[in-house]
């Protein structure tokens, strides 16, 4: 069983995208919480009371371009090290001056590069579905374009602007149904499928997606809180993030090949694409992660981890703050 927030508090603060919303509960050591594409501060209403429980003041933020935070207008302000410095400004905004930070998806990539960039402020980091890969190796606009043969792989469908919002913005509901259950463990396209990760020429992410299915843990009730807010803000926010990877690969030149040595976290789902693609740098977090722990694969899990199994992540979670150095 596992719980899901209700006593919590709403914030804005004040950050270098204008201003940061963050949903906050329980009270002790800062865990500040980054959630992925195309998500919200809602994707950790399973996390927020077990972590208060246990102990820790759990904050929830919107990233830069989703929900109440601030949205700017340029493309280039949503690079990687601008998310960096919003991050460090919440943790500032809150009184504190150090915090351990866990993401998911694209919040794996900003808590990995936030413990990068500023391991000042982060001390440990834990990284959910998405394997830390450092920087290096070719563009990575060249490397995606590279992938698929005939078809395009989604982070390259996302790079023109309106391109995408075109295809999701009629039916923001629809679309995040469809997206959701494409990765979930229960509901996703069986092998041999054609893969919901790429686009057949002249066609359409959606047109791969199981339709009329909603995963397990999605609730007709969830599905409307993610599709109230991007009804209301629009996707270009959130595709600017995959929009900026040849800006973030220029900017964080300084951090080629860079290890992440706080104390680490990796947690992955067994059918998640991202845990077979990137197999390779988990192999490598010997390395690239000295601090780790060790990694966890959950068996039969997709890519929404910690709302599809939310009550392993939470003891996986809750043990590994307990671990920490005070």
């Amino acid at each position: 069983m596992s719980q899901q927030a209700t006593d919590v508090t709403h914030r804005l603060v004040s950050s270098p995208a204008g201003r940061i919303h963050l949903v906050e509960q329980g009270t002790g050591p800062l865990v500040l919480l980054v959630h992925g594409f195309p998500e919200s501060w809602y994707s950790w209403r399973h996390q927020l009371p077990v972590l208060a429980a246990a102990g820790y003041h759990a904050v929830a933020i919107d990233v830069r371009g989703y929900g109440r935070s601030s949205k700017p207008g340029d493309t280039d302000s949503y690079r990687m090290l601008e998310l960096v410095e919003d991050n460090a400004a919440v943790v500032h905004a809150l009184g504190e001056q150090s915090a351990v930070i866990v993401g998911h998806d694209w919040g794996s990539a900003i808590a990995a590069n936030s413990a990068l960039v500023r391991p000042d402020v982060f001390r440990a980091v834990g990284l959910l579905s998405v394997p830390y890969t450092p920087r290096g190796g070719p563009r990575p606009s060249e490397v995606f374009a590279q992938m698929g043969g005939d078809e395009e792989f989604y982070v390259s469908y996302f790079q023109e602007p309106d391109r995408a919002e075109a295809e999701i913005e009629p039916d923001v509901r629809g679309w995040l149904a469809g997206f959701y259950a494409a990765l979930s463990a229960d509901t996703m396209p069986a092998p041999g499928a054609p893969d919901p990760h790429f686009v057949g020429r002249g066609g359409t992410l959606r047109a791969r997606f199981p339709a009329g299915l909603l995963p397990a843990w999605l609730s007709e009730h969830d599905l409307d809180v993610y599709a109230g807010e991007f009804e209301r803000t629009g996707m270009s926010g959130p595709l600017n993030r995959y929009r900026n990877m040849d800006r973030d690969w220029e900017d964080l030149a300084d951090f080629d090949g860079a290890p992440i040595t706080q104390p680490s976290l990796f947690i992955g789902g067994s059918l998640d694409a991202s845990t077979s693609w990137m197999a390779d740098a988990i192999k490598a977090y010997p390395t690239t992660l000295p601090g780790l722990v060790s990694p966890h694969v959950l068996d039969g899990c997709g890519h929404w981890i910690q709302q599809e199994r939310p009550a392993e992540i939470n003891r996986l979670l809750t043990d590994w703050l307990a671990s920490l150095p005070a």
